[in-house]
């Protein structure tokens, strides 16, 4: 050990300053959209968080269907109606959640393409990770999943749940 390195890791160390993310996770950010996989997503990131006494930021993203544009106005309307509802259960579910775990939670409803929107959010609240739930839709194997495209980006530290 040289002498530098001595100095700061001897008996007379002083504490080094705080630096982000080498201190385990101080956000976690985690998408959520009802299925079995965000939701088990969820149960991991609230864990961690609870664990790492970290804040849990809860990202719903409602991505409009391709075909909306050719919908008529009582069809998208009823369209909007059901993701305001998930939106609604979720941001219940999670509140539930917080209370039973004493954790800090910020539910987060966003309109848009998954990956940006979660994109956005983990840059905006800074998070340190960003846990997501595995695809569960066959096509995804070959054109590639939400979480592909987070790990792929390789911005953020990025968990998987099954």
């Amino acid at each position: 050990m040289s002498a530098p390195e001595r100095e700061r890791y001897g008996p007379q160390a002083r504490p080094l300053p705080f630096e982000r993310g080498t201190d385990g996770p101080r956000v976690v950010l985690v998408g959520v959209d009802g299925s079995r996989t965000s939701m088990r997503a969820a149960a991991y990131a609230a864990g961690l968080a609870r664990r790492q006494g970290a804040g849990l930021v809860a990202v719903f993203v409602s991505s409009p269907a391709p075909y909306s544009g050719i919908m008529s106005g009582v069809v998208a309307g009823a369209v909007q109606r059901t993701h305001d509802e998930l939106a609604d259960e979720l941001r219940q579910e999670c509140r539930r959640g917080a209370e039973e775990l004493d954790l800090p939670v910020t539910f987060l409803c966003r309109r848009g393409d998954a990956y940006t929107e979660l994109g956005r959010a983990a840059d905006e609240h800074r998070a340190d990770l960003v846990v997501v739930g595995s695809s569960e839709q066959a096509g995804h194997k070959l054109v590639g999943s939400v979480a592909t495209r987070l790990v792929r980006a390789g911005r953020w530290p990025v968990v998987v749940v099954p």
